[in-house]
């Protein structure tokens, strides 16, 4: 499944050449006010049992942040919450509340051309989730029950996991926050820093990750590095 969507990426590059800087490629992820790690965004790849532990507090408070990564900046972050403030399940109803009144009205300028990635959270792909993304991207939608399938565990290909999610986390703790507030701030701020080159590069990292997949069969990439 992997190979099969890296070929089809492929064969429609070949008639959309500048395909690459037009996905918005979507996700969430658990910020834990103690910095522990979503192990639904971070997988270890192994041979062999790798005996990674991640250890946390009980009821550790965390906040949930959706976003979208394309080659000129990010939408978002969305941080899904209740009326107070605290970190929600992302549901159906509640991620298409977000595609509604927050997507649509956030999105880029000439937005006709752009494509929508996500993966096959089940919250994602509901019939109501998948109708509201093809009224903004008719034709273009990436996913499970999408126009081009999005394949299960393709972790090192998205841009959130494969860059968004780490490069966030190694920023906003550094000034080591003591509350919600001052986390939340943080993800704001650095996401607001991240420069339309830096994106670009991202992308283009993508398309790299894409056409090795095809050269690996769709076996998983391995020391795969940002190169400028």
């Amino acid at each position: 499944m992997r190979l099969q969507f890296c070929r089809q990426f492929v064969r429609i590059l070949i008639e959309n050449p500048d395909l690459p800087n037009k996905p918005l490629m979507s996700d969430e992820a658990h910020f834990h006010l103690h910095s522990t790690v979503n192990k639904q965004n971070f997988q270890y790849w192994s041979a062999a049992n790798p005996h990674k532990l991640h250890q946390r507090p009980t009821y550790d408070p965390k906040v949930t942040v959706w976003c979208a990564v394309w080659s000129r900046g990010v939408t978002g972050p969305y941080l899904c919450k209740d009326e107070h403030g605290k970190a929600i399940t992302v549901t159906t109803q509640r991620y298409t509340e977000m595609i509604n009144e927050f997507l649509s009205p956030n999105l880029p300028p000439h937005n006709s051309t752009l494509w929508f990635q996500q993966d096959g959270a089940t919250a994602h792909t509901a019939v109501i989730s998948i109708a509201a993304l093809r009224r903004l991207f008719p034709q273009r939608v990436i996913s499970h029950f999408g126009d081009v399938p999005w394949p299960p565990r393709l972790l090192d290909l998205t841009d959130p996991d494969f860059f968004l999610w780490g490069y966030l986390k190694s920023k906003v703790y550094s000034n080591h926050p003591t509350g919600l507030h001052t986390l939340k701030e943080n993800i704001r701020e650095e996401i607001a820093k991240l420069s339309e080159e830096t994106l670009q590069v991202v992308m283009h990292s993508f398309l790299i990750r894409v056409h090795l997949c095809i050269e690996e069969g769709g076996g998983h990439l391995k020391d795969i590095v940002h190169k400028k």
